[in-house]
Protein backbone atom coordinates (compact mmCIF):
# COMPACT_ATOMS: atom_id res chain seq x y z
CA UNK A 1 0.00 0.00 0.00
CA UNK A 2 2.62 2.44 1.05
CA UNK A 3 4.35 2.11 -2.63
CA UNK A 4 1.13 2.59 -4.23
CA UNK A 5 0.64 6.01 -1.82
CA UNK A 6 4.40 7.01 -3.50
CA UNK A 7 2.94 6.38 -7.25
CA UNK A 8 -0.01 8.46 -6.92
CA UNK A 9 1.82 11.31 -5.27
CA UNK A 10 4.61 11.04 -7.75
CA UNK A 11 2.17 11.43 -10.47
CA UNK A 12 -0.03 14.21 -9.01
CA UNK A 13 3.59 16.38 -8.46
CA UNK A 14 3.52 16.11 -12.37
CA UNK A 15 2.35 18.92 -14.31
CA UNK A 16 -0.13 18.77 -17.20
CA UNK A 17 0.66 20.81 -20.27
CA UNK A 18 -0.98 24.71 -20.70
CA UNK A 19 -2.68 25.65 -23.63
CA UNK A 20 -0.40 27.78 -26.18
CA UNK A 21 2.88 26.45 -24.17
CA UNK A 22 4.86 26.12 -27.43
CA UNK A 23 4.23 29.76 -28.15
CA UNK A 24 6.44 31.09 -25.39
CA UNK A 25 9.04 28.38 -25.86
CA UNK A 26 12.45 30.29 -27.23
CA UNK A 27 14.54 27.16 -27.25
CA UNK A 28 12.67 23.03 -27.63
CA UNK A 29 13.69 20.36 -25.35
CA UNK A 30 16.94 18.94 -26.47
CA UNK A 31 16.39 14.74 -25.77
CA UNK A 32 19.76 13.88 -26.24
CA UNK A 33 20.30 15.16 -22.64
CA UNK A 34 19.54 11.59 -21.88
CA UNK A 35 22.82 10.60 -23.60
CA UNK A 36 25.12 12.81 -21.04
CA UNK A 37 27.25 10.62 -19.18
CA UNK A 38 28.19 13.60 -17.00
CA UNK A 39 26.09 13.46 -14.14
CA UNK A 40 26.82 17.20 -13.06
CA UNK A 41 26.45 18.22 -17.01
CA UNK A 42 23.29 16.39 -17.17
CA UNK A 43 21.57 17.56 -13.86
CA UNK A 44 22.20 21.22 -15.12
CA UNK A 45 20.29 20.80 -18.31
CA UNK A 46 17.49 18.82 -16.63
CA UNK A 47 17.28 22.38 -14.60
CA UNK A 48 17.21 24.91 -17.38
CA UNK A 49 15.08 22.86 -19.14
CA UNK A 50 12.11 22.45 -16.18
CA UNK A 51 12.96 26.21 -16.03
CA UNK A 52 12.40 27.25 -19.95
CA UNK A 53 9.12 25.10 -19.38
CA UNK A 54 8.28 26.61 -16.61
CA UNK A 55 8.28 30.16 -17.67
CA UNK A 56 6.50 29.43 -20.51
CA UNK A 57 3.80 28.11 -18.86
CA UNK A 58 3.72 30.76 -16.52
CA UNK A 59 3.38 32.99 -19.53
CA UNK A 60 0.76 31.03 -21.06
CA UNK A 61 -1.37 31.15 -18.34
CA UNK A 62 -1.28 34.89 -18.01
CA UNK A 63 -3.05 34.89 -21.45
CA UNK A 64 -6.15 34.79 -19.17
CA UNK A 65 -5.15 38.22 -18.08
CA UNK A 66 -4.49 39.92 -21.44
CA UNK A 67 -7.56 41.46 -22.23
CA UNK A 68 -6.92 44.37 -24.22
CA UNK A 69 -6.55 44.09 -28.07
CA UNK A 70 -5.07 46.68 -30.71
CA UNK A 71 -8.27 48.12 -33.03
CA UNK A 72 -7.59 49.23 -35.86
CA UNK A 73 -9.64 51.98 -38.57
CA UNK A 74 -12.02 50.31 -40.60
CA UNK A 75 -13.43 51.93 -43.76
CA UNK A 76 -17.41 51.89 -44.49
CA UNK A 77 -18.80 51.29 -48.15
CA UNK A 78 -16.71 53.07 -50.62
CA UNK A 79 -14.18 55.07 -48.33
CA UNK A 80 -10.21 54.15 -47.85
CA UNK A 81 -8.38 54.66 -44.43
CA UNK A 82 -5.66 56.31 -46.09
CA UNK A 83 -7.55 59.56 -46.72
CA UNK A 84 -8.69 60.06 -42.86
CA UNK A 85 -6.91 63.53 -42.43
CA UNK A 86 -5.68 63.91 -38.33
CA UNK A 87 -8.08 66.44 -38.12
CA UNK A 88 -10.79 64.03 -39.00
CA UNK A 89 -9.98 61.57 -36.35
CA UNK A 90 -9.30 64.21 -33.91
CA UNK A 91 -12.76 64.70 -33.51
CA UNK A 92 -13.45 61.19 -32.97
CA UNK A 93 -11.09 60.75 -29.94
CA UNK A 94 -11.37 61.29 -26.27
CA UNK A 95 -9.72 63.86 -24.82
CA UNK A 96 -6.75 61.69 -23.67
CA UNK A 97 -5.98 60.18 -26.99
CA UNK A 98 -6.84 63.72 -28.74
CA UNK A 99 -4.28 65.47 -26.30
CA UNK A 100 -1.53 62.76 -28.47
CA UNK A 101 -2.20 64.80 -31.66
CA UNK A 102 -0.02 67.98 -31.69
CA UNK A 103 3.06 69.68 -33.71
CA UNK A 104 6.43 71.91 -32.13
CA UNK A 105 6.88 74.73 -35.23
CA UNK A 106 10.59 74.80 -34.97
CA UNK A 107 11.57 75.89 -38.63
CA UNK A 108 14.81 77.58 -37.77
CA UNK A 109 17.01 74.43 -36.35
CA UNK A 110 15.83 71.33 -38.67
CA UNK A 111 15.62 69.12 -39.57
CA UNK A 112 15.03 67.10 -36.66
CA UNK A 113 16.52 63.45 -35.40
CA UNK A 114 13.85 61.95 -32.72
CA UNK A 115 13.88 59.03 -30.31
CA UNK A 116 12.12 57.58 -27.95
CA UNK A 117 12.50 55.46 -24.83
CA UNK A 118 11.72 52.06 -24.39
CA UNK A 119 8.96 52.49 -22.67
CA UNK A 120 7.82 54.64 -24.94
CA UNK A 121 7.69 57.93 -22.03
CA UNK A 122 10.17 59.93 -22.75
CA UNK A 123 11.14 62.10 -26.16
CA UNK A 124 14.27 63.65 -27.46
CA UNK A 125 14.57 65.44 -30.16
CA UNK A 126 17.65 67.40 -31.82
CA UNK A 127 18.10 69.34 -34.54
CA UNK A 128 20.84 69.72 -37.45
CA UNK A 129 21.13 73.30 -36.48
CA UNK A 130 22.07 72.29 -32.54
CA UNK A 131 18.73 72.47 -30.60
CA UNK A 132 18.48 69.79 -28.50
CA UNK A 133 15.39 68.87 -25.80
CA UNK A 134 13.89 66.16 -24.26
CA UNK A 135 10.40 66.16 -22.29
CA UNK A 136 7.70 64.01 -21.21
CA UNK A 137 5.88 64.25 -24.31
CA UNK A 138 2.67 62.98 -22.51
CA UNK A 139 2.36 65.41 -19.74
CA UNK A 140 4.54 68.17 -21.19
CA UNK A 141 7.13 68.34 -18.53
CA UNK A 142 10.29 69.75 -20.01
CA UNK A 143 13.99 68.30 -18.76
CA UNK A 144 15.45 70.38 -20.75
CA UNK A 145 16.66 72.66 -23.86
CA UNK A 146 20.21 73.72 -24.85
CA UNK A 147 21.57 74.63 -27.75
CA UNK A 148 25.30 73.29 -28.51
CA UNK A 149 26.14 75.83 -31.72
CA UNK A 150 27.51 73.09 -33.50
CA UNK A 151 25.47 70.40 -36.28
CA UNK A 152 24.08 67.61 -34.52
CA UNK A 153 23.89 64.75 -36.23
CA UNK A 154 21.92 61.95 -34.26
CA UNK A 155 20.34 61.40 -31.14
CA UNK A 156 19.57 58.59 -29.40
CA UNK A 157 18.22 57.27 -25.80
CA UNK A 158 20.76 55.49 -23.39
CA UNK A 159 19.62 52.43 -21.00
CA UNK A 160 16.85 55.31 -19.60
CA UNK A 161 15.87 58.74 -19.83
CA UNK A 162 18.22 59.61 -17.22
CA UNK A 163 21.73 59.89 -19.99
CA UNK A 164 21.42 60.18 -23.62
CA UNK A 165 23.67 60.41 -26.42
CA UNK A 166 24.60 62.84 -29.28
CA UNK A 167 26.31 62.99 -32.54
CA UNK A 168 27.50 66.33 -32.90
CA UNK A 169 29.62 67.53 -35.70
CA UNK A 170 33.46 65.90 -34.45
CA UNK A 171 32.74 64.10 -31.30
CA UNK A 172 29.67 62.08 -29.72
CA UNK A 173 28.64 63.55 -26.75
CA UNK A 174 26.65 62.02 -23.09
CA UNK A 175 24.43 64.09 -21.57
CA UNK A 176 22.79 63.83 -18.47
CA UNK A 177 18.18 64.69 -17.75
CA UNK A 178 19.24 68.11 -17.05
CA UNK A 179 21.67 68.89 -19.90
CA UNK A 180 24.91 68.74 -18.85
CA UNK A 181 27.76 67.37 -20.51
CA UNK A 182 29.11 64.19 -18.57
CA UNK A 183 31.52 62.94 -21.37
CA UNK A 184 33.55 63.44 -24.43
CA UNK A 185 33.80 59.92 -26.28
CA UNK A 186 37.07 61.02 -28.53
CA UNK A 187 37.15 57.93 -30.36
CA UNK A 188 34.00 58.12 -32.05
CA UNK A 189 34.88 60.98 -34.69
CA UNK A 190 32.87 62.07 -37.31
CA UNK A 191 29.37 59.85 -36.13
CA UNK A 192 26.12 60.11 -38.06
CA UNK A 193 24.40 57.38 -36.83
CA UNK A 194 23.81 55.87 -33.29
CA UNK A 195 22.26 53.04 -31.74
CA UNK A 196 22.18 51.49 -28.30
CA UNK A 197 21.79 48.45 -27.24
CA UNK A 198 20.06 47.88 -23.80
CA UNK A 199 20.60 44.24 -23.08
CA UNK A 200 24.26 44.71 -23.72
CA UNK A 201 25.27 48.46 -22.53
CA UNK A 202 26.63 49.03 -26.26
CA UNK A 203 26.79 52.10 -27.72
CA UNK A 204 27.06 51.89 -31.54
CA UNK A 205 28.10 54.37 -34.07
CA UNK A 206 29.10 54.48 -37.92
CA UNK A 207 30.19 57.75 -39.71
CA UNK A 208 32.09 58.76 -42.71
CA UNK A 209 35.05 57.82 -41.81
CA UNK A 210 33.94 53.65 -42.02
CA UNK A 211 34.06 52.41 -38.69
CA UNK A 212 31.73 50.82 -36.85
CA UNK A 213 32.43 50.97 -32.89
CA UNK A 214 31.08 49.89 -29.91
CA UNK A 215 31.65 51.75 -26.71
CA UNK A 216 30.23 50.48 -23.60
CA UNK A 217 28.20 52.67 -21.48
CA UNK A 218 28.87 51.09 -18.31
CA UNK A 219 32.51 50.69 -17.48
CA UNK A 220 33.36 53.44 -20.30
CA UNK A 221 35.44 51.18 -22.40
CA UNK A 222 35.79 50.67 -26.18
CA UNK A 223 34.45 47.08 -26.81
CA UNK A 224 35.12 46.93 -30.12
CA UNK A 225 36.39 49.07 -33.94
CA UNK A 226 35.63 47.19 -37.19
CA UNK A 227 36.53 49.04 -40.42
CA UNK A 228 33.83 48.23 -42.51
CA UNK A 229 35.90 48.69 -46.01
CA UNK A 230 32.89 50.29 -48.04
CA UNK A 231 33.29 53.41 -47.52
CA UNK A 232 31.35 56.51 -45.58
CA UNK A 233 28.21 55.14 -43.99
CA UNK A 234 25.13 56.96 -42.67
CA UNK A 235 22.90 54.14 -42.59
CA UNK A 236 22.26 51.60 -39.50
CA UNK A 237 19.86 49.78 -37.14
CA UNK A 238 19.85 47.37 -34.80
CA UNK A 239 17.67 43.87 -34.71
CA UNK A 240 16.46 43.93 -31.47
CA UNK A 241 15.68 39.97 -31.60
CA UNK A 242 19.78 39.43 -31.62
CA UNK A 243 21.47 42.47 -31.31
CA UNK A 244 23.01 42.72 -34.83
CA UNK A 245 23.64 45.97 -36.13
CA UNK A 246 22.60 46.15 -40.09
CA UNK A 247 24.51 48.79 -42.18
CA UNK A 248 23.34 50.14 -45.35
CA UNK A 249 26.54 50.97 -47.74
CA UNK A 250 26.67 53.36 -50.84
CA UNK A 251 27.29 50.07 -52.92
CA UNK A 252 23.42 48.65 -52.32
CA UNK A 253 25.35 46.67 -49.62
CA UNK A 254 23.29 45.59 -46.44
CA UNK A 255 25.94 44.07 -43.69
CA UNK A 256 25.05 42.48 -40.45
CA UNK A 257 27.74 42.96 -37.81
CA UNK A 258 28.45 41.22 -34.26
CA UNK A 259 31.52 42.70 -31.54
CA UNK A 260 32.94 39.58 -31.66
CA UNK A 261 33.71 39.07 -35.31
CA UNK A 262 35.94 40.92 -37.44
CA UNK A 263 34.26 40.60 -40.43
CA UNK A 264 30.23 41.08 -41.72
CA UNK A 265 28.24 37.79 -40.51
CA UNK A 266 26.18 38.52 -44.10
CA UNK A 267 26.48 40.47 -46.84
CA UNK A 268 23.23 41.08 -49.14
CA UNK A 269 23.30 42.98 -52.26
CA UNK A 270 19.85 44.93 -51.59
CA UNK A 271 20.02 47.53 -54.23
CA UNK A 272 21.71 49.12 -57.03
CA UNK A 273 22.41 52.44 -55.56
CA UNK A 274 22.77 53.96 -52.20
CA UNK A 275 20.50 52.33 -49.32
CA UNK A 276 19.38 55.58 -47.90
CA UNK A 277 16.80 53.24 -44.38
CA UNK A 278 16.46 50.37 -42.89
CA UNK A 279 14.35 48.67 -40.88
CA UNK A 280 13.85 45.30 -38.84
CA UNK A 281 10.46 44.14 -36.97
CA UNK A 282 10.63 43.08 -32.85
CA UNK A 283 10.88 39.37 -34.08
CA UNK A 284 13.62 40.06 -35.68
CA UNK A 285 12.61 38.08 -38.71
CA UNK A 286 11.88 40.62 -41.39
CA UNK A 287 13.49 43.51 -42.81
CA UNK A 288 12.32 46.69 -44.92
CA UNK A 289 15.17 48.47 -47.14
CA UNK A 290 14.79 51.61 -49.69
CA UNK A 291 17.87 52.81 -51.69
CA UNK A 292 18.16 55.30 -53.99
CA UNK A 293 17.41 53.45 -56.81
CA UNK A 294 13.67 54.45 -56.39
CA UNK A 295 12.71 50.70 -54.42
CA UNK A 296 11.47 49.31 -51.24
CA UNK A 297 11.93 45.91 -50.59
CA UNK A 298 10.53 43.92 -48.00
CA UNK A 299 13.20 40.84 -46.90
CA UNK A 300 12.76 37.70 -44.58
CA UNK A 301 16.01 37.34 -42.59
CA UNK A 302 15.72 33.92 -41.99
CA UNK A 303 16.37 33.18 -45.52
CA UNK A 304 18.26 36.16 -46.93
CA UNK A 305 15.29 36.47 -49.70
CA UNK A 306 13.42 39.36 -50.80
CA UNK A 307 9.35 39.42 -50.70
CA UNK A 308 7.85 41.87 -52.18
CA UNK A 309 9.19 44.54 -53.79
CA UNK A 310 7.91 48.48 -54.25
CA UNK A 311 8.32 51.22 -56.19
CA UNK A 312 8.47 55.04 -54.70
CA UNK A 313 8.66 58.14 -56.69
CA UNK A 314 10.95 59.81 -54.62
CA UNK A 315 13.76 58.43 -52.37
CA UNK A 316 12.02 57.28 -49.06
CA UNK A 317 14.63 58.58 -46.29
CA UNK A 318 12.95 57.12 -43.21
CA UNK A 319 11.72 53.57 -42.53
CA UNK A 320 10.20 51.91 -38.65
CA UNK A 321 7.92 49.35 -37.80
CA UNK A 322 5.60 48.54 -34.99
CA UNK A 323 5.38 46.32 -32.55
CA UNK A 324 2.09 45.37 -34.43
CA UNK A 325 3.72 45.30 -37.83
CA UNK A 326 2.85 48.29 -39.10
CA UNK A 327 5.67 49.90 -41.73
CA UNK A 328 5.79 53.71 -41.66
CA UNK A 329 7.83 55.06 -44.16
CA UNK A 330 8.60 59.02 -44.86
CA UNK A 331 8.93 60.10 -48.36
CA UNK A 332 9.42 63.86 -49.29
CA UNK A 333 7.06 65.32 -47.28
CA UNK A 334 4.73 62.55 -47.11
CA UNK A 335 4.13 60.17 -44.16
CA UNK A 336 2.85 56.96 -45.65
CA UNK A 337 2.15 53.82 -42.84
CA UNK A 338 1.37 50.55 -44.78
CA UNK A 339 -0.28 47.32 -43.02
CA UNK A 340 0.28 43.35 -43.06
CA UNK A 341 3.15 44.59 -45.98
CA UNK A 342 4.94 41.16 -44.06
CA UNK A 343 2.15 38.80 -45.12
CA UNK A 344 1.12 39.85 -48.65
CA UNK A 345 1.18 42.29 -51.19
CA UNK A 346 -0.40 45.39 -50.61
CA UNK A 347 -2.01 48.29 -53.20
CA UNK A 348 -2.30 51.13 -51.07
CA UNK A 349 -1.28 52.26 -47.49
CA UNK A 350 -3.06 52.12 -44.49
CA UNK A 351 -3.19 55.80 -43.68
CA UNK A 352 -1.15 58.92 -45.03
CA UNK A 353 -0.10 62.44 -43.79
CA UNK A 354 1.27 65.50 -45.37
CA UNK A 355 3.81 67.91 -44.19
CA UNK A 356 3.65 71.03 -45.95
CA UNK A 357 6.87 72.32 -47.22
CA UNK A 358 8.83 70.54 -45.04
CA UNK A 359 10.75 67.24 -45.89
CA UNK A 360 10.53 64.34 -43.80
CA UNK A 361 13.69 63.00 -41.72
CA UNK A 362 12.71 60.63 -39.40
CA UNK A 363 10.13 58.40 -38.21
CA UNK A 364 9.55 56.52 -35.23
CA UNK A 365 6.73 54.52 -34.07
CA UNK A 366 6.20 55.15 -29.63
CA UNK A 367 6.30 51.69 -27.54
CA UNK A 368 2.96 50.81 -26.09
CA UNK A 369 1.12 53.97 -27.77
CA UNK A 370 -0.94 54.24 -31.54
CA UNK A 371 1.31 57.25 -31.83
CA UNK A 372 3.84 58.20 -34.77
CA UNK A 373 6.32 60.58 -34.11
CA UNK A 374 7.75 62.56 -36.92
CA UNK A 375 10.39 64.72 -37.31
CA UNK A 376 10.68 66.71 -40.28
CA UNK A 377 12.46 70.34 -41.48
CA UNK A 378 10.05 72.36 -39.37
CA UNK A 379 10.32 70.88 -35.93
CA UNK A 380 8.22 67.86 -35.12
CA UNK A 381 4.64 66.57 -35.38
CA UNK A 382 2.87 63.39 -33.54
CA UNK A 383 0.09 61.54 -35.50
CA UNK A 384 -2.45 59.53 -34.21
CA UNK A 385 -1.92 55.71 -36.14
CA UNK A 386 -4.64 53.11 -34.52
CA UNK A 387 -3.47 49.79 -34.09
CA UNK A 388 0.45 50.56 -34.08
CA UNK A 389 0.67 49.80 -30.23
CA UNK A 390 1.42 46.89 -28.46
CA UNK A 391 -2.11 46.64 -26.42
CA UNK A 392 -0.59 44.25 -23.34
CA UNK A 393 2.92 45.16 -22.16
CA UNK A 394 5.11 43.42 -19.64
CA UNK A 395 5.77 45.88 -16.51
CA UNK A 396 9.31 44.04 -15.90
CA UNK A 397 10.67 44.32 -19.67
CA UNK A 398 9.44 48.21 -20.14
CA UNK A 399 7.16 49.81 -17.62
CA UNK A 400 5.75 53.56 -19.24
CA UNK A 401 4.03 54.37 -15.91
CA UNK A 402 7.28 53.47 -13.65
CA UNK A 403 7.95 55.50 -10.65
CA UNK A 404 11.95 57.15 -9.33
CA UNK A 405 11.88 54.09 -7.52
CA UNK A 406 10.90 51.41 -9.89
CA UNK A 407 13.69 52.90 -12.38
CA UNK A 408 16.36 52.66 -9.63
CA UNK A 409 15.50 49.38 -9.53
CA UNK A 410 15.11 47.81 -12.71
CA UNK A 411 18.69 50.10 -13.71
CA UNK A 412 19.99 47.86 -10.94
CA UNK A 413 19.19 44.69 -12.59
CA UNK A 414 19.85 45.69 -15.78
CA UNK A 415 23.37 46.01 -15.07
CA UNK A 416 23.33 42.55 -12.87
CA UNK A 417 22.36 41.13 -15.61
CA UNK A 418 23.89 42.61 -18.24
CA UNK A 419 25.11 40.49 -21.55
CA UNK A 420 28.58 39.80 -22.97
CA UNK A 421 29.43 41.39 -26.50
CA UNK A 422 30.70 37.78 -27.70
CA UNK A 423 27.05 36.65 -26.94
CA UNK A 424 25.80 38.29 -30.12
CA UNK A 425 24.96 35.95 -32.72
CA UNK A 426 22.81 35.84 -35.24
CA UNK A 427 20.67 32.61 -33.64
CA UNK A 428 20.72 33.55 -29.98
CA UNK A 429 19.02 30.22 -29.26
CA UNK A 430 22.35 28.20 -30.05
CA UNK A 431 23.46 29.65 -27.11
CA UNK A 432 23.30 27.24 -24.15
CA UNK A 433 22.77 23.87 -26.54
CA UNK A 434 25.54 21.15 -26.99
CA UNK A 435 27.62 20.55 -29.92
CA UNK A 436 26.92 17.21 -31.22
CA UNK A 437 29.81 17.41 -33.60
CA UNK A 438 32.34 14.91 -33.00
CA UNK A 439 36.29 15.88 -33.10
CA UNK A 440 36.77 14.76 -36.42
CA UNK A 441 34.11 16.51 -38.20
CA UNK A 442 34.98 19.69 -36.52
CA UNK A 443 38.45 18.92 -37.71
CA UNK A 444 37.27 18.29 -41.43
CA UNK A 445 34.90 21.62 -41.47
CA UNK A 446 38.13 23.65 -40.56
CA UNK A 447 39.70 21.82 -43.17
CA UNK A 448 37.31 22.88 -45.78
CA UNK A 449 37.10 26.25 -44.35
CA UNK A 450 40.96 26.95 -45.06
CA UNK A 451 40.48 25.12 -48.21
CA UNK A 452 38.09 27.80 -49.43
CA UNK A 453 39.64 30.78 -48.26
CA UNK A 454 42.67 29.53 -50.28
CA UNK A 455 42.85 32.07 -54.16
CA UNK A 456 41.63 30.30 -56.97
CA UNK A 457 44.01 29.89 -59.50
CA UNK A 458 43.06 32.69 -62.79
CA UNK A 459 41.73 31.46 -65.78
CA UNK A 460 40.78 32.87 -68.86
CA UNK A 461 37.05 33.62 -69.72
CA UNK A 462 36.54 31.51 -72.58
CA UNK A 463 34.77 33.32 -75.76
CA UNK A 464 31.14 31.87 -75.16
CA UNK A 465 30.08 30.69 -78.91
CA UNK A 466 26.56 29.74 -80.32
CA UNK A 467 25.13 26.73 -79.21
CA UNK A 468 28.02 26.80 -75.71
CA UNK A 469 24.94 28.42 -73.87
CA UNK A 470 23.44 25.71 -71.38
CA UNK A 471 20.75 26.09 -69.21
CA UNK A 472 22.96 26.19 -66.17
CA UNK A 473 24.99 28.97 -67.71
CA UNK A 474 21.70 31.09 -68.62
CA UNK A 475 20.36 30.50 -65.19
CA UNK A 476 23.24 31.10 -63.27
CA UNK A 477 23.25 34.85 -65.38
CA UNK A 478 20.12 35.29 -64.67
CA UNK A 479 19.77 34.80 -60.77
CA UNK A 480 20.40 37.52 -58.42
CA UNK A 481 22.64 36.73 -56.34
CA UNK A 482 22.70 38.80 -53.10
CA UNK A 483 23.81 36.95 -50.44
CA UNK A 484 27.56 35.62 -49.88
CA UNK A 485 27.58 32.42 -48.17
CA UNK A 486 28.77 28.77 -48.03
CA UNK A 487 25.42 27.33 -50.24
CA UNK A 488 27.14 28.50 -53.68
CA UNK A 489 30.29 27.32 -53.09
CA UNK A 490 28.44 23.57 -51.70
CA UNK A 491 26.58 23.86 -55.16
CA UNK A 492 29.73 24.48 -57.00
CA UNK A 493 31.39 21.32 -55.82
CA UNK A 494 28.01 19.33 -56.10
CA UNK A 495 28.63 20.00 -59.74
CA UNK A 496 31.80 19.75 -60.32
CA UNK A 497 31.73 16.17 -58.58
CA UNK A 498 28.79 15.17 -61.30
CA UNK A 499 31.08 16.34 -64.14
CA UNK A 500 33.76 13.72 -62.50
CA UNK A 501 30.89 11.16 -62.49
CA UNK A 502 29.84 11.26 -65.31
CA UNK A 503 33.72 11.41 -67.32
CA UNK A 504 34.21 8.35 -65.20
CA UNK A 505 31.77 6.65 -66.79
CA UNK A 506 32.49 7.72 -70.24
CA UNK A 507 35.69 6.54 -69.76
CA UNK A 508 35.12 3.26 -68.20
CA UNK A 509 34.83 0.97 -71.43
CA UNK A 510 37.95 2.62 -72.65
CA UNK A 511 40.69 -0.21 -72.93
CA UNK A 512 44.22 0.72 -70.52
CA UNK A 513 47.27 1.47 -72.93
CA UNK A 514 50.82 2.40 -70.57
CA UNK A 515 50.18 5.98 -71.67
CA UNK A 516 47.52 6.14 -68.87
CA UNK A 517 50.75 5.42 -66.66
CA UNK A 518 51.26 9.04 -66.42
CA UNK A 519 48.35 10.22 -66.37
Amino acid sequence: MAKNKKVVQKESTKEEPVKNEEKYLRVQGDASTKKVTDRKLKAKLTHQEKQTRDAARAAARAELLLQEEEGFLEAEGLEKTFKFRQDQIFSSLDVNSASKIFSLDLPEYGPYAIDYTRNGRHLLIGGHKGHIAAFDWQTGGLHFETHVRETVRDVTWLHNETLLAVAQKKYVYIYDKSGLEIHRLMNHTYVDRLEFLPYHYLLATIGSNGYLKYQDTSTGELVAEKRTKLGPCNTMTQNRHNAVIHLGHQNGLVTLWSPSMPAPLVKMQCHRGPVRSMAVDKSGHYMATSGADGQLKIWDIRTYGCLQEYYTPRTATSLDISDTGLLSVGINSTVQVWKDVFKTRQQSPYMTHLESGSMISETRFVPFEDVLGVGHQKGFSSLVIPGAGEANFDTLEANPFQTKRQRQETEVHTLLDKLQPDMIVLDPTQIGKINKMTKAEIMKKREEDRLEKLPDSPEKDKKRMRGRNSALKRHKRKKNKNVVDHKVLDMEEKIAAEKANVEKEKNKDRPFTTLDIFE
